[in-house]
């Protein structure tokens, strides 16, 4: 099974993913777009957003995915108490890693943090938050809200981890 390794910028934080992730997006949600400026106005951080304001992310299944050093480095942040996304930064360079959105069973994570050689992007979802002023972009197809493949391969996932696969 294809190991990928993600790390923040200063390399104190370093995670493993194991096999093919359940999907490669962009999401424009507020949600991920407001989570990408909080982390971008960080610091010295990384880029979170592309040109359209969307966060490219891959995401893995929890047991797939796992920190091998640094995990006392990860600041969890949350856009509010109530909020069901937490974002994890490398504290020792404000670098964003990935999200979790509870109660998921999926990780994640930002795609620029992999060195590796990753899947293509598939499609650009959420597209009805478009920042203002921002043209719909065409370099991925685009769906207003979460296209049903999207939901489907998270779906497979769950079950594939329930069954041991």
């Amino acid at each position: 099974m294809q190991m990928r390794t993600a790390a923040c910028v200063c390399g104190k934080v370093r995670f493993g993913a194991r096999g093919a992730p359940i999907v490669s997006v962009v999401c424009h949600c507020d949600d991920c777009q407001a989570g990408g400026r909080a982390i971008e106005a960080l610091p010295h951080a990384s880029l979170i957003l592309d040109e359209y304001g969307g966060t490219p992310f891959v995401a893995y299944r929890d047991d797939r995915f796992a920190c091998v050093q640094g995990e006392d480095l990860l600041q969890g942040l949350k856009r509010s108490e109530e909020a069901p996304t937490t974002r994890y930064v490398a504290s020792c360079c404000n670098t964003g890693m990935y999200l979790k959105y509870a109660p998921g069973w999926w990780t994640s994570v930002y795609r620029g943090r992999f060195a590796d050689a990753l899947p293509p992007l598939k499609l650009r979802m959420q597209i009805q938050h478009l920042p203002a002023g921002v043209e719909r972009p065409t370099d991925l197809p685009t769906y207003k809200n979460y296209p049903p493949r999207f939901l489907a391969r998270l779906m497979m996932a769950r079950a594939a981890m329930m069954l041991g696969f």
